[in-house]
Order: C-alpha cells, then sequence, then structure tokens
C-alpha cells in the first residue's frame, strides 16, 4: 500500500516536471539554410538563404512593441595547420525589428547601412531577413592560391537589447533562443 503511494506521487512529480517541456513542442528555429561565397569580377560577394521562426513569446513581445534585435556575423578564416585559424574578415550586418501598432506595419532597419522597410506582415519583414544577396565579402588580391580558406556564417539574436524586464528570460527561456549555430564551408578559389 505505500509503495503505491509513493509511486502515485513519483508519478505526479514526473508528470509536473515535464509540463513546462511540452509548452517547447515548437521552438523557435533560427538556420542558415544554404550559403556560398563566389567570385564576381574582382571580389568574393556571399550570397545565402536564412530562416527565421519566431517563438510564441517573441511574437507577443513583438506585437507589443518591443524591438527585436539579430545580427548576421560572417567570418572568413585562413586555415593554418599548426596555430590557430587566422580571421581575415569579421563583418557583422545588424537589423532591427519591431512593429507599430498605430500604423499597422512591421519596421525592418538595417542598422548597417540605415536602410528602412515597412511591411504589412511579420512574414514578408522575416523574408527580407531571410535573404542575402551578392554581398561584397572580400578582394580578390587578398586571397593567395597556396593556402585554405574557411567561411563561417551565423545569425545572433542580441536579447542584451531587450527591455531591462525581459532580459534574464532572454538567457533561460528556450522560446528566446533565436540564434543559429555556426555554419561552415571551404572557400572556393
Amino acid at each position: 500500500m505505500l509503495n503505491k503511494r509513493y509511486l502515485a506521487i513519483f508519478f505526479c512529480f514526473a508528470l509536473a516536471w515535464s509540463l513546462p517541456f511540452s509548452a517547447y513542442a515548437d521552438d523557435p528555429v533560427t538556420e542558415v539554410i544554404d550559403a556560398e561565397i563566389t567570385l564576381h569580377n574582382d571580389h568574393y560577394v556571399m550570397s545565402a538563404d536564412m530562416n527565421y521562426q519566431l517563438s510564441k513569446r517573441a511574437t507577443a513581445a513583438l506585437q507589443s512593441g518591443v524591438p527585436l534585435f539579430w545580427s548576421i556575423q560572417i567570418l572568413l578564416l585562413q586555415d593554418r595547420p599548426i596555430l590557430w585559424d587566422k580571421t581575415l574578415l569579421n563583418i557583422e550586418i545588424h537589423y532591427r525589428l519591431q512593429y507599430q501598432a498605430l500604423l499597422n506595419v512591421y519596421n525592418l532597419q538595417n542598422l548597417t547601412s540605415g536602410e528602412t522597410y515597412n511591411f504589412s506582415t511579420l512574414y514578408a519583414a522575416l523574408d527580407l531577413m531571410s535573404t542575402l544577396r551578392d554581398f561584397p565579402i572580400i578582394e580578390k588580391s587578398t586571397i593567395t592560391l597556396d593556402k585554405n580558406y574557411l567561411c563561417a556564417l551565423k545569425i545572433k539574436f542580441d536579447g542584451n537589447l531587450l527591455p531591462l524586464p525581459l532580459r534574464p528570460l532572454a538567457y533561460i527561456d528556450k522560446q528566446w533562443f533565436l540564434s543559429s549555430d555556426w555554419t561552415l564551408w571551404p572557400l572556393k578559389k
């Protein structure tokens, strides 16, 4: 009789412990789908396709007027067998996305270039951020043919720019993990 009671208590605790994790069944997905660097005239240029899917909490915060910030980080590394890889290039493209309720538009600002766009849907704003075409990276004369190079691309959500009450959640709540992993590939010369 006593063992059944302990078993029932254990089952209740296990169920209560697992309930918060069932809320994350639809975790947000931020990923680099495809990326390449090609030679165009005398410059290497990058094209990339990315995917941004916001969580319910991030979407709700955005709908409440909270701006969300991302940066796209691009690295070009020279592979060195003895020492650590040498960073030849470190570029960041910063974006700010905010919903403006009075105008019923999503305002997307490229903080690096200063360009501003307004969209009627969240999907359209995320679609613009998801595409990078012919972005100039480095001059051909900088690359030597006898060395190996590695390209890296990452999408980083900046939780430090959230309003102060939301910042602690950005560190512990999976619904605010809106960054991608590094995508690496060799540079084709």
